[in-house]
Order: C-alpha cells, then sequence, then structure tokens
C-alpha cells in the first residue's frame, strides 16, 4: 500500500500509533490490526474500515444532455434498504424519484444545474447508515444559436 500508507512517528512516543492512508480505494475495506511493544507489554487494537464509493458512468465534466449514471456502493455487509441521492444538500426534488431499493441514480440529460455535490446515503437492514459525496462538472454545449452579437468596438468570445 505504500505509498498510500503512514504512520507519525512522532506521535508514537505519546501513544498515539495511527495509520493514515490516503487516497482510500475500495480494495482497502477490511479488519486492520495494530499491535504495539513498550517495555514488556504490547498493545493491540483491531479496526474495521468500511469504504462507500460514488462511481459516475464517465469521468467528469460530463457533457450538457449526455446521460449520466451514478452508482454508488458501499463494502458494508448488511443488506441494502434505501439509497437516497442529495445534490447540493438537498434531498432530490419530489418531479424525480427520491429513495431506491439500489444504489444507483440515472441523470437522462445533465445540465449546468446538476454542476456541484451529489451525495448517496445508504442504509442498511441493521439500520447502518453510510454516504459519500461526489462533486460533478458539467461542461456546457454553448448557445443553441449559432449567431452571436457583439457590439462594435468590444471583444467577442
Amino acid at each position: 500500500m505504500r505509498p498510500r500508507l503512514s504512520v507519525q512517528d512522532s506521535a508514537l512516543r505519546s501513544g498515539n500509533f495511527s495509520l493514515w492512508i490516503s487516497p482510500v480505494r475500495s480494495g482497502d475495506a477490511g479488519l486492520y490490526e495494530a499491535r504495539v511493544g513498550y517495555n514488556a507489554e504490547v498493545l493491540s487494537c483491531r479496526v474495521q474500515l468500511g469504504v462507500i464509493t460514488v462511481s459516475p458512468s464517465q469521468p467528469s465534466p460530463v457533457v450538457e444532455n449526455e446521460p449520466l449514471l451514478l452508482s454508488c456502493s458501499s463494502s458494508h455487509r448488511a443488506s441494502l434498504m434505501e439509497t437516497c441521492w442529495f445534490h447540493n444538500r438537498h434531498l432530490l426534488p419530489t418531479s424525480r424519484p427520491l429513495c431506491f431499493l439500489h444504489g444507483a441514480h440515472l441523470v437522462l440529460r445533465p445540465a449546468m444545474s446538476d454542476a456541484g455535490y451529489w451525495r448517496c446515503q445508504l442504509r442498511y437492514s441493521d439500520n447502518e447508515v453510510v454516504s459519500a459525496t461526489y462533486n460533478l462538472r458539467v461542461l456546457g454545449n454553448g448557445p443553441s444559436n449559432s449567431i452571436v452579437y457583439a457590439a462594435a468596438g468590444s471583444a467577442a468570445d
């Protein structure tokens, strides 16, 4: 996992033997165990790392009006009960499906207004709720009219 893994050597003296993983990947999910020997004593701890991922069907930025599928998945082992999608901190409007039984959301014709932070929230049968955020960038197709007027003496883009 190197170079994504680090331990703060300076913190070890104060009893902090934290492990830093950056960036976290889906394959990093699982059980981690740390053991530290100090004098004749051995300290240990176990941590279960769960990973949640938001994946677009195409890389960001997406082109306006080209269909986009946002998928959400997690390493959590319980049964998925519900997936809710939020856009810029707001639950999707009632004109779109709100909560689903699967982890995907289709944006049929992305518009500039679809740019921003998308968050999926997954609720499992054991009442565990996890979420992840994805920053979506959208490129516009430009004006629908191919004639652009500019004032004489000004710049035109």
